[in-house]
């Protein structure tokens, strides 16, 4: 199995309950200084804002909640896809979450055959290739994967070479719900697949890092992360 290093989703599901709950905390604050201008000033006036910051506290929750779900069912997302590439060889180890240019990259995979920047998406529609483009239910998502998965595995190549690694990174995106149509493809440079075909995609006896210089590499992705 392969050495994994990070816990899938754990910044996703950071990310989702502070950009989603902080409106919360606004109202709670309100509330508060409602109160106490209840008991030290207008009392009228203290009561209108309390029940204006009650209001307004149910709303931004019922939002919130909503908001941070997103980012939840991304993290499960996240860790299914880290469970499927726990099982490749013993040569490969899976950073989750790897910091590279101050972002989360979800997984960053490294082994004899390469360096992989996997980002990982759990879209419950249909998933089709058309014209280069990845189309989610016919249509284009509001944020283009493509250029997500690529510009990630950029910011993981400088990190690496900043830490004295030259080398290739190769972008990956995978589909946590496999409901990508062609199963596995390659589009505007990056390679696209279901996540049931993760282990199926790393089956290869080719070596583009000898064993000395993995080690090497692991050393400097391990005193990154």
């Amino acid at each position: 199995m392969a050495k994994v290093h990070g816990v899938a989703g754990e910044w996703a599901r950071v990310k989702g309950m502070v950009t989603g709950l902080w409106p919360l905390f606004l109202g709670v604050f309100v509330a508060g200084f409602a109160v106490a201008a209840t008991a030290f000033a207008d009392v009228v006036w203290g009561l209108s804002i309390l029940a204006v910051s009650i209001v307004y506290s149910a709303w931004s929750l019922s939002k919130g909640l909503r908001h941070a779900e997103r980012f939840f069912k991304g993290a499960r997302g996240e860790e299914r896809v880290s469970g499927i590439l726990t099982h490749l060889p013993e040569s490969y180890h899976v950073f989750n979450d790897f910091v590279a240019g101050g972002k989360h990259v979800d997984h960053v995979v490294a082994g004899p055959a390469g360096v992989f920047a996997v980002e990982t998406k759990y879209w419950r529609g249909n998933v089709t290739v058309e014209d280069g483009h990845i189309l989610l239910d016919g249509q284009l998502p509001d944020r283009d994967p493509l250029a997500q998965a690529r510009k990630e595995a950029q910011l993981v190549k400088s990190a690496l070479a900043a830490a004295g690694w030259n080398g290739a990174v190769t972008p990956v995106l995978a589909f946590a719900s496999d409901t990508f149509r062609q199963h596995i493809a390659e589009v505007q440079g990056a390679v696209v697949m279901n996540s049931c075909e993760l282990s199926k995609g790393f089956a290869t006896e080719r070596v583009v890092i000898p064993p000395a210089e993995l080690e090497r590499l692991i050393g400097l992705m391990e005193s990154n992360s």
